[in-house]
């Protein structure tokens, strides 16, 4: 039998029984699909840790007050960060370009009729640019406005939402924080939630006016720094470490009561555990495309035995060995490919509805769809083996016999 007549036999037979061939398929396109979703929301959560990471800014480093420790075991009291330790990393440390002082308070914020509560953070002009930040609208405040204490605001980019109110039509409007006028002169750029803080949200003044006049205190949340360029962090970090030691009087063998972290950090161990859920789920559907790969040998094989007496008159007519076991070979092949095919489709269009309807990145992945394809036809190659031996190895005469 020629080839072109052993595959328009293997067709013939799988149009002969399309509810079967639907049915085999359907473990083949569940994983296939599975597959290229899992790839593609696992690509999407890389792709927005490292969009995060490059947003950051250059060699950033934050510094937050710690536990305080006494003879190895954790004091009563929270160690704290003021300004003063602010400005003696600008005068001893000699690895840092910027330090950005952070003094934080939630506040109600007033704006005509809308009130919310919000992060109000005090900081210094150079804030904006050491988080990467833009001005879209306005201007940032200046070291002149801090030194005078002025009473300007620079909002996130999220706060117009939170206000009711046009981004643009704000520049210049007034706003009651603590029951204090500020000028908003400035709208940052968006930046988005890193874990539970949404930075978008906050509203950044000068920091004397805050320490002064709205907070009262010169007590920090944090203080930012910017790693000098070429300047490793790690060297940048144990000259933050020296400073702060001094600055904090600790002796030698006492342990540090302020902690060090890049933001890099963070996100790079949130990208070790999306890669962690990805592969669980990688795994999962390798085991669904398995599973499928199984149930089309379990149908050839049942398609065997029913067509013993056909495989009987094509052997008795000249058929070959090889013949048969093409036939019943290239039908495996056709429903894992077909499978393959139609799943793709479902999970290249499975990822883009989760990144339209929940707002997450998804990044299609074109060695996943080749792969995926590929894998399903050697699951059926490799699966359907077995069945079509097994026809070609029917005894002509015993299977004429056969009813």
């Amino acid at each position: 039998m020629l080839l072109g007549e052993t595959i328009r036999v293997a067709f013939g037979s799988i149009r002969a029984n399309k509810l079967r061939a639907a049915l085999t398929m359907l473990g083949v396109i569940i994983g296939v699909a599975a597959v290229i979703t899992v790839v593609a929301m696992g690509s999407g959560a890389q792709k927005s840790v490292q969009d995060r990471i490059n947003s950051l800014g250059a060699n950033l480093v934050t510094i937050n007050p710690g536990q305080g420790f006494s003879m190895g075991a954790a004091t009563q009291d929270r160690a704290a960060m003021y300004v003063a330790d602010a400005d003696a990393l600008k005068a001893q440390a000699t690895t840092l370009t910027d330090v950005v002082p952070e003094l934080s308070r939630n506040q109600q914020v007033i704006y005509l009729n809308s009130n919310i509560n919000t992060s109000i953070v005090g900081t210094t002009a150079n804030y904006a640019a050491s988080h990467n930040y833009t001005i879209t609208n306005g201007r940032n405040f200046t070291d002149g406005d801090d030194a005078a204490r002025q009473r300007y605001a620079v909002i996130g980019a999220d706060v117009p939402k939170l206000l009711n109110a046009n981004p643009a039509a704000l520049i210049g409007q007034t706003i009651t924080i603590r029951q204090i006028p500020f000028e908003i002169i400035g709208i940052l750029s968006a930046k988005g939630a890193l874990g539970f803080q949404n930075p978008d949200e906050q509203i950044l003044i000068p920091l004397s006016t805050a320490r002064y006049r709205v907070v009262g205190t010169d007590r920090l949340r944090s203080i930012s720094v910017i790693v000098r360029d070429k300047t490793p962090l790690e060297q940048g970090m144990v000259d933050i470490e020296r400073v702060l030691r001094k600055q904090h009087k600790l002796r030698p063998g006492q342990d540090n009561n302020f902690q060090i972290r890049s933001p890099r950090d963070i996100l790079a161990t949130q990208a070790q555990t999306a890669q962690t859920f990805s592969t669980l789920l990688l795994g999962i559907a390798a085991v669904s495309l398995l599973v499928g790969g199984i149930g089309i040998m379990n149908i050839m094989l049942v398609s065997v035995t029913e067509r013993t007496k056909e495989i009987g008159i094509r052997k008795a007519l000249g058929a070959t060995k090889l013949t048969i076991m093409l036939q019943f070979l290239v039908e495996a092949l056709v429903l894992c490919i077909s499978g393959g095919t139609l799943g793709i489709a479902i999970g290249v269009a499975a990822s883009i509805f989760v990144s339209k309807q929940y707002g997450t990145t998804t990044v299609l992945s074109p060695v996943a769809i080749v792969a995926s394809f590929a894998f399903s036809g050697l699951v059926g190659l490799f699966f359907g083996l077995w069945p079509a031996k097994r026809a070609a190895g029917l005894d002509p005469i015993q299977a004429l016999r056969y009813e």
